[in-house]
């Protein structure tokens, strides 16, 4: 509606579907693909602005590579993710459904550790990141939330008791207002 090419992709749709998608967002440079994180995985397109998370990564490697899909020309990219920790939840119960070895359920829940520090990081996430890979960075980096928030000159406040009293007064309203 807003004049933007736009396409879905997801593994349930037919080959000769996606393939069209593919083929469109590989050869214009004009075009949005809301897509599962299976489609990027095979592409090598170097304009690649913006890349979403919907929900939490598995792990560390998985965002690593996914939002490295961004800004390969060296042109300035964007990366977004949103998650709760409902996503956590549920990924901590897919991981560990079905695997019996203790050894590999506590790598598992490891990652998804790394994971959730990398996101409720108050440091830059840039050097969280590297150095989850032992590539030692010292932020900041300038360029993420954090280092926005940090440089920005507006100061934080703890706004939890706020919230409360807010979602307080929705609630006892029988969620009218």
């Amino acid at each position: 509606k807003a004049g933007f090419k736009a396409f879905a992709y997801h593994a349930g749709m037919s080959a000769a579907y996606r393939e069209k998608v593919q083929d469109q967002f590989i050869n214009d440079k004009n075009i949005i693909v809301v897509a599962t994180i299976a489609f990027g995985m095979g592409i090598d397109k170097a304009d690649v602005r913006f890349v979403a998370h919907m929900d939490l990564p598995k792990c560390l490697e998985s965002y690593y590579q996914e939002t490295g899909r961004a800004g390969r020309d060296g042109l300035p990219s964007k990366a977004l993710m949103f998650y709760g920790l409902r996503d956590l939840v549920l990924l901590k119960r897919i991981a560990s459904k079905g695997v019996a070895s203790a050894a590999r359920r506590r790598v598992i829940e490891e990652k998804l550790d790394a994971i959730l520090g990398f996101c409720e990081a108050t440091t830059c996430r840039r050097e969280v990141l590297l150095n989850y890979f032992n590539d030692p960075y010292d932020g900041p980096c300038g360029n993420c939330d954090v280092c926005f928030e940090q440089n920005s000159g507006v100061k934080l406040i703890n706004a939890t008791q706020v919230a409360k009293t807010v979602l307080t007064c929705v609630y006892e309203t029988d969620q009218r207002y």
